[in-house]
């Protein structure tokens, strides 16, 4: 599973890589999503998937955790 943790402190780039993460959620959604941290953004995903998000949603300023 793929944890956001935080948003950081730039919620814009972070609202970005979630919603290019979870493509269903709206900007009103994404942006409440990151707000409420923490909170999964994917679940069962494969280690590469994962990792990939991971670094994704860091590039963002993010607060990530694999579990």
């Amino acid at each position: 599973d793929v944890i956001l943790k935080d948003g950081g402190s730039n919620k814009i780039a972070a609202i970005k890589a979630v919603r290019a993460l979870k493509p269903e959620l709206g900007l009103g959604d994404a942006k409440a999503f990151v707000e409420e941290a923490p909170k999964t953004v994917l679940e069962g995903a494969n280690k590469d998937d994962a990792e990939a998000a991971k670094k994704s949603l860091e590039d963002a300023g993010c607060v990530v955790e694999l579990k």
